[in-house]
């Protein structure tokens, strides 16, 4: 799951003075949800699925040796199962990087073992490298004169130490989730800006210790209890950066500053052993069908990106939300049911990058924006937030054939509900896909609008779309860190969410209704920021 930020205001849902029957629009045959339960709940196989992600193959990096077994490994599965049309699509994508040893020790004025990882997409240190630390943090370019001639042979802490964080945790409860929707404010020009100079600056930064010839630098992690990250976005073939760089825990990294600010220069010794790997810049998402029995009905579609960052295993963000949907897919092959509609199943790469992946599948079979196909010179991240602000929307000769998309990047925790990404129509609908679920805890349909996953891809052009909601408070703290390992997923979370998203993808591809189209995306009259 990427990184985003959260603005939530609430509203009023207005029931509308009509209600559905469930007879007619719901059209599994008797016992057909029965059948998906028991495979489920009683024959699961997801343990075995999310063991070999998460403990085997390990984190998987886009582009890394280990993303492309998982890639492989998806595919057999797939295949064993009886899905249909099983296939990889690929896009380019870039440099894949895997790292095998580091370590990150000071030497003075004690000895100490850090906690410090290689940030990836950084050359490695060929050897260790030693040097005395230097406290340089750097805002802007106009900070550079400050450091001319003090910076060879060093190594670099590049970050404010920033402060101990007590209450550190989640930002919102999930019951307080239920009515809420969020609205973004729009300054689009002066967002795509400020990313772009991020990036920018993060390359002149890079060449101007290399130019001073600074050894490695180090920034400090976001999260404290010695959590790391390693994130880092460079790997564009002829972008990569020319320091090693490392990410060091903020305990770690807050002692050296307060060691220099009482008048010692520690000096650090850092390895690391690192990879490229160029023989082929495309990344790749896996695609499988369960036919439907009308090929003129179009399909929905359920999406999890397997993709990670480097440390820990990835296993809930997002081997978990891979798991699931591999588990319904198997589920549902094996209760032998053919919907309406047909159900694919994707399994994304690139999302940590950017949703890089969906918006690759996007792009080639539903509708394209200026700035949104894989290549676009534009960083990735910038792409992604542009995603949904470029103009104008051109749709694909398939645009009307996806139904409606679901995204799972939830964590692993037990589904309770879905939300409607804002399709206020399609809520009584949705309520009566959820009603046989309720014995499950299935049962909260929410109007949220919440972004930082795939499901962007297809909302930014129009799509219905729904992600799942469960409890996310674990996956909050240790996402994208080295704590995110198989230890904080709980079998009986699993067996249920897979469930879950088969039993709803059998009502919704065999639903005599569509969710409601939504309004297909249009720029805004009024420049700026939304006023709210």
């Amino acid at each position: 799951m990427t990184t985003s930020q959260r603005f939530l205001g609430p509203i009023t849902v207005a029931v509308l003075g009509f209600a559905l029957s469930r007879q007619a629009i719901c059209a599994v045959p008797p016992g057909q949800i029965n059948r998906v339960i028991d495979i489920g709940l009683n024959h699961s196989q997801i343990d075995g699925t999310i063991e070999h992600l998460a403990d085997r193959i390990g984190a998987r990096l886009t582009n890394s040796p280990a993303q492309r077994a998982a890639v492989a490994y998806a595919l057999g599965r797939l295949r064993e199962w009886g899905l249909g049309d099983v296939h990889r699509e690929g896009y380019l994508f870039g440099r894949g990087w895997s790292v095998s040893t580091y370590s990150a020790i000071m030497t003075a004025p004690r000895t100490l073992q850090l906690i410090a990882v290689p940030v990836a997409w950084t050359p490695g240190t060929n050897g260790a490298v030693s040097g005395d630390t230097v406290y340089a943090p750097m805002s802007g370019p106009q900070d550079f004169a400050s450091w001319q001639g003090k910076l060879a042979g060093k190594i670099v802490l590049l970050d404010p130490p920033g402060r101990v964080d007590d209450d550190w945790g989640v930002p919102w409860k999930p019951d307080e989730r239920a009515d809420q929707v969020m609205r973004i404010p729009t300054d689009t020009a002066r967002a795509d800006a400020a990313v772009g100079e991020r990036f920018d600056f993060a390359r002149k930064v890079d060449a101007f210790l290399k130019a001073q010839g600074a050894v490695a630098w180090v920034r400090c992690s976001l999260a404290d209890y010695k959590l790391v990250e390693g994130t880092g976005y460079f790997f564009r073939q002829g972008q990569t950066l020319t320091l090693p760089g490392f990410e060091m825990a903020p305990e770690d990294y807050r002692r050296l500053v307060r060691l220099m600010g009482e008048g010692l220069t520690p000096r650090l010794r850092l390895q690391d052993d690192v990879h490229f790997h160029d023989s082929d810049l495309n990344a790749y998402n896996v695609i499988a069908d369960l036919p439907g029995a009308d090929p003129k009905a179009g399909y929905v579609m359920v999406g999890a990106h397997m993709d990670s960052w480097v440390y820990g295993d990835g296993a809930m963000d997002n081997g978990a939300g891979s798991a699931i949907v591999m588990e319904a897919a198997r589920i549902l092959a094996a209760a032998g049911v053919q919907p309406k509609r047909t159900i694919r199943f994707a399994l994304w790469s690139g999302e940590e990058e950017g949703t890089l992946g969906s918006i690759a599948y996007v792009d080639r079979h539903i509708a394209s924006r200026p700035d949104f196909a894989p290549g676009s010179e534009k960083s990735p991240i910038v792409r992604m937030m542009m995603a949904g602000h470029s103009w104008p929307v051109v749709k694909r000769p398939g645009y009307g054939d996806i139904k409606a998309y679901f995204n799972l990047d939830n964590g692993g925790g037990r589904i309770d509900g879905v939300t409607v990404q804002g399709d206020l129509e399609a809520i009584p609908l949705v309520k009566e896909w959820l009603r046989p679920l309720a014995g499950l805890g299935v049962t909260a349909v929410s109007p949220e609008v919440s972004t930082g996953s795939d499901h962007n891809s297809f909302t930014s052009v129009g799509v219905p779309s729904l992600t799942f909601t469960a409890d996310m408070l674990d996956a909050i703290q240790i996402h994208h860190t080295n704590a995110d390992t198989l230890d904080h997923l709980d079998p009986g979370d699993l067996h249920q969410a897979a469930t879950v998203v088969a039993a709803i993808l059998l009502e919704a591809a065999d639903s005599a209704a569509d969710m409601p189209p939504m309004a297909l995306p249009s720029r805004n009259a009024v420049p700026g920021p939304e006023k709210f």
